[in-house]
């Protein structure tokens, strides 16, 4: 069975490797194109088309995906079959090409948390558990038909961070059960069953991770969770820009600290009220600063409340 990989991000590398170490014949890589990164805008390529590169594997790396030179070079590969994770969306010309189809891999239990950002969104909403699922392409994003599913709890610690690297290797081994599974022709997949409470997985924007401190704190807590560790969560502490890395909630409501009041010994910690209680920034980074510790950042900071 040949495969044609789509994926750009650490993420994707994970499946491609199993795929890889599987034994499965991946004729060709489809990622995206290299592009400006970091503080000195070097051009950098995707980590996928670095594993690809390691491995000796061709490389497409397509501008528009209905660009005829780019379906004319992926048709010629002739694969049986496509895998996509962590890619963009793809045209009908692109996922109708092969025979056996095109599944992808999505970090939600579908068809809960559709959309781009279903790890970030699943912590910030508090859920206590998630998951990954590989399914058939279909016209509208991550509505195909299921394959797959593999269930993971989300802890009352767990980070993006923590769960994208759960799901991430639990995400692979998804992906090559159901390779295998193709070409054995043991698939039955089923449409997907929607519900009046399933929730969106929208992008993440700037305003995502902006701290509202007449918020309850557990939600205070699972924005700070979920947005760590990108793209971050953030308030406005003496008109300077300030990333929450670390916070903690206690429920205690304070005389004279209000939602919003911000309350310091100036020496070991700093505090904000909240809906119903306080809480405490245990580390951040201020606007131009390292990330630091509270304690670390008090000592190195005068200021009047």
């Amino acid at each position: 069975m040949r495969i044609i990989f789509f994926g750009t991000p650490d993420f994707a590398v994970a499946s491609l490797e199993a795929l890889m170490e599987a034994q499965f014949q991946v004729v060709a890589v489809v990622t995206a194109p290299d592009k400006p990164a970091g503080r000195g805008q070097q051009i950098q390529a995707s980590p996928v088309k670095l594993y690809a590169e390691k491995h000796q594997l061709p490389i497409l790396q397509p501008i528009k995906l209905k660009d005829p030179e780019f379906l004319e070079e992926l048709k010629s590969y002739q694969a049986d079959l496509q895998v996509i994770v962590a890619f963009r969306m793809l045209p009908e010309a692109v996922w109708n090409m092969p025979p056996l189809g095109t599944f992808n891999l999505h970090a939600s239990l579908l068809p809960n948390y559709r959309g781009a950002a279903p790890i970030h969104w699943a912590v910030i909403n508090g859920e206590e558990e998630t998951g990954v699922t590989t399914f058939f392409l279909q016209h509208e994003i991550d509505t195909g038909d299921l394959l797959f599913q593999e269930k993971e709890p989300i802890y009352p610690t767990d980070t993006t961070g923590d769960l994208y690297e759960r799901l991430m290797k639990k995400g692979a081994k998804l992906v090559v059960k159901t390779a295998q599974a193709i070409q054995d022709k043991n698939v039955h997949p089923s449409p997907q069953v929607l519900t009046g409470d399933m929730k969106p997985a929208p992008k993440l924007h700037r305003a995502t991770g902006e701290v509202h401190w007449s918020k309850p704190g557990k939600e205070i807590i699972n924005l700070v969770r979920g947005m760590h560790p990108f793209p971050g969560s953030h308030t406005t502490f003496q008109g300077k820009n300030c990333k929450l890395i670390r916070v903690e909630f206690h429920p205690e409501v304070i005389p004279d600290l209000g939602i919003g009041v911000w309350d310091s010994d100036q020496k070991t910690y700093l505090r904000v009220g909240c809906a119903d209680g306080y809480i405490q920034i245990l580390e951040w980074q201020m606007e131009g600063k390292k990330r630091m510790p509270i304690a670390e950042f008090l000592r190195g900071y005068s200021f009047i409340l």
